[in-house]
């Protein structure tokens, strides 16, 4: 059985649902929270079915009950805020997209870190990067049993925090880091999940921000480029290049964390404009600004 390990940041009437990765969990999440809760911002880390717990545990989940996972945690932070955005790191962006298809009207803004329809980066074994082989080959029987054990660099290019990760993730506690691989059923449903989300995107008109690194180990620029080119409301980049794939936790997420409340100021300040900000010490800049 999964260990509980979400946590909810009590803050103003304005909220962030965040949502971390596959085989991830809300640690992952955890300075991002606190930087946006630092804003004035209640946040919500949630955590999704199947996750922080055994692999047999994620196995017995796919990429709906992920989503529910997601409307249930999007629930019960609505119940609390008068404006709702959502933020998701890796598949979970791609949740994030998937909350905003089926509620456009319960989402104020996106926050899209590091969105991973393909997991075609640099570091990314030459069989890992036919992944997306999996919707198919799963279904026949083949690879139940198996994983991609994560790689080095682990999407960190900090090597402080990248030990520190690693050494959690080793561990037996799959609540602290997640678990050390993708198993080969839950990467179909991510790639399920993705092509759901993927010939959708045209219909998502919830503005949104898209942050990643320039060099993803993990999920190369390409992933940006396809929400960039292809969602229906406006968007923005903020391009981080000294991370790889976990900008949340990478040496840049400062400047994650100071970007994503500027853009969730800047759509307040767009439908209010007499809004007062959400922490009245809040210093905006640009997108992508040094």
């Amino acid at each position: 059985m999964p260990k509980q390990v979400d946590y909810l940041l009590p803050g103003g009437r304005h909220g962030v649902l965040l949502i971390h990765g596959l085989t991830g969990t809300p640690a992952e999440m955890r300075f991002v929270a606190k930087g946006l809760h630092r804003r004035g911002y209640t946040v919500y880390a949630m955590q999704l079915a199947g996750h922080c717990g055994s692999t047999e545990d994620l196995l017995a989940t796919g990429w709906r009950d992920w989503a529910a996972s997601v409307r249930a945690a999007a629930d019960r932070l609505s119940a609390q805020v008068d404006r709702l955005f959502v933020g998701g790191l890796s598949m979970g962006a791609l949740l994030a997209l998937n909350y905003a298809l089926e509620q456009p009207d319960a989402v104020h803004g996106l926050a899209l870190y590091g969105t991973t329809f393909r997991y075609d980066g640099w570091a990314v074994p030459a069989i890992g990067k036919l992944s997306f082989l999996l919707p198919w080959v799963v279904p026949l029987g083949i690879g139940r049993k198996r994983s991609f054990t994560e790689v080095f660099p682990y999407g960190l290019r900090d090597e402080r925090m990248r030990q520190r990760i690693v050494g959690a993730m080793f561990g037996e506690d799959s609540s602290s880091a997640g678990l050390p691989g993708n198993p080969w059923p839950s990467l179909a449903e991510l790639y399920r999940l993705a092509r759901h989300v993927r010939g959708r995107l045209h219909q998502i008109r919830t503005p949104a921000l898209v942050v990643h690194a320039t060099e993803d180990d993990v999920a190369s620029l390409r992933n940006a480029r396809v929400l960039l080119d292809h969602l229906g409301g406006a968007t923005e980049l903020l391009e981080l290049p000294q991370s790889y794939h976990m900008v949340t936790l990478d040496g840049e997420r400062e400047r994650l964390i100071e970007g994503s409340a500027g853009f969730f100021q800047r759509l307040l300040r767009a439908a209010h404009p007499t809004h007062e900000a959400a922490s009245p010490s809040l210093t905006l800049r640009a997108v992508g600004a040094d």
